[in-house]
């Protein structure tokens, strides 16, 4: 073999069947050969990592709230692919709400790459949205490279991405399937919502009563009688509600293209724990009971729940209302994504499960369900990104150090385990006082 950029040997090395030691050959910023951890390679540059580290495919992150443009004082890109690269993140895409305008239509996307292409220190892609009246825009925005198309059954939280009614719902999956794209659903339903009683004040019980989880139950229901009917590619986001496994099994065994989501914070936190008046665990879905929790994680044991992503999603400390602990007008988002590989290695080890388990939910599966054909493997012919984890050191979280633009998350002061050493994007680490080095992806591109 000719002489290579980069080897990376390590004694653990993370691929589909499990660890082994390995030599990991690099050129031109892809995986051209992975050999055994002796093997005689002629490098211009070689790294032996440590008896206590783990060679990781970089995590893609396929749930992100950036915000940028419009909000940028809630998140940015480049806090944000910062707060990515040190987490271990090496692909993110980007959801079309919470900026302004949203990623309704060709020219919102071509702002958002603008916005995007000089502060990405990881690779970035960006989902489209499916709002009432844009049918005409979807597939010039699959033509142009969104990953898919985002929509809501109920208010999203910001009114210039309105969420699409039972007959808006249809005309839109029948389009997608037109073209084979998929359609990713916020899966609540709003009469169940709005017939609840509305959460006012500190009480989180009362909060989780107002979202309750018939509201997710029914609203997935609908969507795999209408993907059945469409026949519609249909994904299913941040499962709160257990309830929803079975029927995902049970649309999948009726043929029903469907795929889900869950996240670290429902992986990792419960209900019964959450004090009064902590509006930072606010999200929608809310975070749900311990058994509810434990049912989530068998869901992941038995492939019922694809991929696990954060669902990052940020605001600024104000509107979180921690002066009141009202969870009725708090914002209602975690912010998370520097810290889904430790919150979530956290908590599976302590049930049994590998990182071979992890990486085939947060790098393998959202690769696979964004079409990123060269991530999420160490395997030659993919893209040399890495994460470099030291899987047995423990770190409590201090929201203060973390690359989020504003410090607040359910974590501070979690000890967690899992630490993220370096993360290499393409053959070459991610320097944050560098020049950004990621690049805007497309669908379909290699």
């Amino acid at each position: 073999m000719s002489a290579l950029d980069l080897v990376i040997r390590a004694r653990r090395v993370v691929r589909p069947d499990g660890e082994r030691p390995a030599a990991v050959g690099v050129r031109d910023g892809r995986i051209v050969a992975i050999s055994p951890y002796d093997a005689e390679l002629d490098a211009a540059t070689e790294l032996r990592l440590g008896d206590d580290e783990v060679l990781l495919p970089g995590l893609v992150d396929s749930h992100v709230h950036v915000n940028d443009p419009g909000r940028t004082d809630w998140e940015g890109f480049t806090s944000a692919t910062k707060a990515a690269a040190s987490g271990g993140v090496t692909t993110i895409v980007d959801m079309p709400l919470n900026s302004i305008p949203p990623t309704c239509d060709v020219p919102a996307l071509a702002l958002k790459r603008k916005t995007a292409e000089t502060q990405a220190y990881v690779d970035v892609g960006f989902w489209g949205g499916a709002i009432p009246g844009n049918v005409p825009d979807l597939r010039p925005l699959h033509e142009a490279g969104v990953f898919g198309y985002k929509c809501f059954l109920l208010h999203s939280g910001v009114d210039e991405f309105p969420p699409l009614d039972a007959d808006q719902l249809v005309a839109a999956m029948r389009e997608i399937a037109a073209f084979d794209g998929l359609l990713i659903v916020h899966a609540e339903d709003a009469h169940r919502i709005d017939d609840a009683t509305a959460p006012s004040g500190a009480s989180y019980q009362a909060f989780l009563d107002s979202r309750p989880r018939a509201a997710e139950n029914e609203a997935v229901t609908q969507v795999i009688d209408l993907a059945r009917t469409t026949g519609c590619r249909v994904h299913i986001l941040h499962v709160s509600s257990a309830d929803v496994l079975a029927l995902l099994t049970r649309g999948r065994n009726d043929g029903v293209r469907i795929s889900a989501e869950t996240c670290p914070h429902y992986l990792s936190f419960a209900a019964e724990d959450i004090p009064d008046g902590a509006t930072q665990y606010k999200c929608c879905p809310p975070i749900r009971e311990a058994a509810n929790r434990e049912l989530l994680w068998e869901g992941l044991r038995d492939g019922t729940i694809d991929l696990v992503v954060s669902d990052h999603s940020p605001s600024t400390i104000d509107l979180k209302h921690l002066d009141t602990g009202d969870f009725g007008t708090a914002w209602g988002g975690i912010a998370s994504l520097q810290l889904g590989l430790p919150a979530v290695w956290t908590e599976a080890r302590r049930r049994g499960f590998t990182l071979t388990d992890v990486v085939r939910w947060m790098s393998a599966a959202p690769a696979a369900q964004t079409g990123l054909s060269a991530k999420g493997g160490i395997e030659a012919g993919y893209d040399a990104d890495f994460c470099v984890l030291a899987p047995d050191e423990t770190f409590v979280v201090d929201a203060q150090q973390l690359q989020h633009k504003n410090a607040i998350t359910p974590y501070d002061g979690r000890t967690l385990t899992g630490v993220v050493r370096s993360t290499w994007l393409r053959g070459v680490p991610v320097d944050l006082a560098a020049d950004p080095r990621g690049r805007l992806l497309t669908r379909g591109e290699r």
